[in-house]
């Protein structure tokens, strides 16, 4: 295909749908982690239990985590456009909704639905940038960029949550959104033209179904086990569904003539292992911002807000090195080395968490963690996005997109409930071996963050030698037959 000039305004209205779809893939990462601060305060207002607390955050992870596949299979069939706008607009509607929220089932269902209409905003979005950016050197800039949004999204939550919640109330953590997803509105419906679909394009339903239900019992039964352990039958049961479910889907899809994902989007080995990538990161990174935001506030006594500002040092080598490492090197040396690099990069920093105590000094102790782990995240996502999504059909965008989300969802609840059940475990052993004592409790609660940590460097650590097997050492290709989204 060649590629007509492109004139001063279309490239200025490209980098415009560059800061389109950053705005609004921001909110929905940010999303999972804003309402973590404002929790406390939402329970002390809406009066639920502290067993119910996890649902304010597992519901929006279900919804979005089990549909994201549909979501972006929905993308591909009705436009780009058409699902970027129903989403923004539903998911601005919903969380005005969840901030007026009187009760705790209240609260929960709309956080469900928000992670419903994020399912159709997160892969239109990253589609939209897929097939807006087709030239190598631009598209490296761009997902440079993207990535550093994605990358640092949950901090930048944490320091959102903290800032509204002490200054304002709960409530904005959820209002907030209204600020962000109406400008993307009204810029979705300026910048993006309609992309033409296929005529006579149907739904896999079957597929939908199965991919959805498996999703969702695999993410609600990793969410069961942080309350009820990983031997509970519900957590076994759920889990043996999902993996069940799963399987027909994949059955399902060889036989398919309209796949939900079509097996051609897996084929590429660069493209399948930057999948695995995104869940292995997700998995090891929400760890991070769970138990050292525990140990910031519970061990350290810091504020909300200070707790947000403490991961602005991480935010900032993410952005750095996703920019860099897309614009720069990704061209020269392939994804293999950037991404390798970049979990050996955070497996270390993890390593370096677990020599905090009682009473650490943030620039000596928890600084050079987090810089190495942000520097290693950046180097991770950027790569890894662009790699998953470069030369898809266009008609594929949708869907391949979809499955970087997915992937970072899936991996941040696998991730989340898994170092939550093994910490947990840890401080009780601690408590139940050691001598009563005015810090036993202290002790104990820092073992079992210590044994987060560790397991988070080891899954960075696998994560190194996977992707350094598994990736190729080509470098990424431009999109080949991809069609941009504003020419006419």
């Amino acid at each position: 295909m060649t590629h007509l000039p492109t004139t001063r305004s279309e490239d200025s209205r490209r980098w415009l749908i560059l800061a389109l779809v950053s705005l609004a893939q921001l909110m929905v990462v940010l999303d999972v982690t804003v309402v973590n601060i404002a929790l406390p305060s939402a329970q002390r207002a809406l009066g639920f239990s502290d067993g119910d607390r996890q649902w304010i955050v597992t519901a929006y992870a279900l919804a979005f985590g089990g549909l994201l596949p549909l979501g972006g299979r929905l993308g591909d069939l009705l436009g780009r456009k058409r699902t970027l706008l129903i989403g923004l607009a539903g998911f601005s509607a919903i969380s005005a909704l969840a901030g007026m929220a009187q009760s705790f089932e209240w609260l929960v269902a709309t956080r469900a639905l928000q992670g419903a209409f994020a399912a159709l905003i997160a892969p239109a979005a990253l589609s939209a940038l897929s097939t807006t950016f087709t030239e190598p050197a631009d598209r490296g800039k761009a997902f440079g960029i993207y990535g550093a949004i994605v990358g640092s999204g949950a901090a930048v939550g944490l320091l959102l949550g903290g800032l509204l919640t002490e200054y304002l109330s709960w409530r904005w953590c959820l209002y907030v959104n209204l600020v962000l997803a109406v400008p993307a509105l009204f810029g979705t419906i300026a910048l993006l033209n309609h992309d033409r679909v296929a005529p006579k394009a149907q739904l896999d339903l079957p597929g939908a179904l199965t991919a959805s239900g498996g999703l969702f019992a695999l993410v609600y039964g990793f969410s069961h086990a942080q309350s009820a352990g990983w031997s509970a039958l519900t957590t076994v049961g759920f889990l043996a569904v999902g993996v069940a479910l799963l399987t027909v889907f994949i059955s399902i899809q060889r036989r398919s003539q309209n796949p939900l994902m079509p097996l051609r989007v897996l084929a590429d080995r660069n493209r399948a292992s930057s999948y695995l990538a995104v869940l292995i990161a997700g998995s090891g990174v929400f760890g991070t911002f769970l138990f050292l935001t525990y140990y910031l506030q519970q061990t350290l006594g810091y504020s909300p807000v200070t707790n947000g500002l403490a991961f602005l040092p991480m935010i900032a080598a993410v952005m750095l090195t996703s920019t860099s490492a897309n614009s720069l090197l990704l061209a020269r040396l392939g994804p293999r080395p950037l991404i390798t690099a970049g979990m050996a990069a955070a497996a270390v920093g993890m390593a370096l968490l677990t020599r905090l105590g009682l009473h650490a000094a943030y620039a000596l102790d928890i600084l050079p963690a987090l810089l190495l782990i942000g520097a290693g995240i950046g180097l991770v996502m950027a790569p890894a996005m662009n790699t998953a999504t470069a030369g898809i059909r266009p008609g594929d965008s949708g869907i391949a997109s979809a499955l970087v989300n997915t992937s970072q969802q899936i991996g941040g609840s696998i991730g989340t409930a898994l170092l939550n059940t093994l910490a947990t475990s840890a401080t009780a052993s601690y408590l139940a071996t050691h001598r009563t004592g005015q810090a036993l409790a202290a002790h104990a609660t820092l073992h079992g963050y210590t044994v987060a940590f560790w397991t988070s460097a080891g899954v960075f650590a696998l994560g190194a030698i996977l992707c350094g097997l598994l990736l190729g050492s080509r470098t990424t290709q431009p999109l080949a037959s991809a069609e941009p989204v504003l020419v006419h």
